[in-house]
């Protein structure tokens, strides 16, 4: 996963000149459960369709001009490696930070499941 690649295809869209922020979202594997519990990895299953849908539905709303997004589907990922890689560019700040927060929450809910492994 390179967060570099995805602005470089953020940079290619024919409305790029309308992009005032570029923001990223960087998921990894942590050491801990939400509850508490060591963890040794983890793996995420992905819903394409669905991730189509939700990038879809959240490229339309106001001011966004692109979002691409990486996950590290259907693999064993340890402590550390990255889950998944979100890039959303947008005219303001105020348009592009509460896309990045409900798209980041639309696909951890309706996209993607994982299944973590605890030492």
């Amino acid at each position: 996963m390179n967060a570099n690649e995805l602005i470089s295809k953020i940079k290619t869209h024919p409305e790029y000149e309308k992009v005032g922020m570029i923001l990223c979202h960087n998921g990894v594997v942590r050491g801990t459960s939400r509850d508490g519990r060591n963890v040794s990895g983890l793996r995420v299953a992905a819903n394409m369709e669905q991730l189509d849908k939700v990038l879809a539905e959240q490229r339309a709303r106001p001011g966004i001009i692109d979002i691409q997004v990486e996950i590290a589907a259907d693999r064993d990922l340890k402590v550390g490696d990255d889950v998944m890689l979100l890039v959303v560019a947008g005219d303001i700040r105020d348009n592009v930070i509460q896309v990045l927060g409900d798209t980041l929450n639309a696909i951890k809910h309706t996209v993607t499941a994982k299944t973590e492994f605890f030492i």
